[in-house]
């Protein structure tokens, strides 16, 4: 992994995959996720709301200080825009932040958001010395809970029936990494 660092501008690099600070000429491959009914279907944001200069916003917005840092997942040579990979919500007393991805369609299932994860988990457990990851995941998402799994997320618990989706009402699961058991699956 290679890290750059200049001020608030990072990318970590591995094999193919780049992660990187959100740039502009990614509003419209973000806009195209964010309209995409099979994407946004697990997500708790109305799409209809959100329009190009609402993302360029988001992206101005969120330069990875403070609070949260949203990477862009490119592709290491082209630079193309795949999704965004993100840690909410960081409290640094606590060590703890919540995880967060989403991949443009058509590069879902390609091994890219495993590499992501594993990327911006190095970062929260290694850089940002963080001891809990955790998220949470409409329960009817069954290749992201796969996915989480797979990488070592521990399931904790289940909200039933939590909120309002455009399905309808939803349950939420729960699942968390820690520092400590992360470092056993890099071994």
């Amino acid at each position: 992994m290679t890290v750059i660092n200049d001020g608030i501008k990072m990318s970590y690099e591995k094999g193919h995959v780049l992660l990187r600070c959100l740039q502009d000429k990614d509003a419209p491959l973000m806009y195209e996720w964010m309209q995409d009914p099979d994407i946004t279907k697990y997500f708790r944001f109305d799409q209809n709301m959100t329009t190009m200069e609402s993302i360029k916003q988001f992206i101005q917005d969120n330069q990875n200080t403070g609070k949260n840092i949203h990477f862009a997942i490119a592709d290491a040579k082209s630079d193309e825009y795949y999704g965004t990979v993100s840690l909410k919500d960081i409290d640094y007393s606590a060590r703890k932040a919540e995880y967060a991805i989403v991949l443009r369609r058509r590069w879902q299932g390609n091994g890219y958001g495993a590499a992501a994860t594993v990327m911006i988990l190095d970062y929260a457990f290694f850089t940002l010395n963080l001891k809990r990851v955790y998220l949470n995941v409409l329960a009817d998402n069954i290749n992201a809970i796969k996915l989480y799994q797979r990488l070592g997320f521990q399931y904790e618990g289940e909200f039933l029936d939590h909120l309002m989706t455009a399905n309808g009402i939803s349950s939420l699961k729960w699942y968390r990494i820690m520092k400590e058991e992360y470092e056993k699956i890099k071994r």
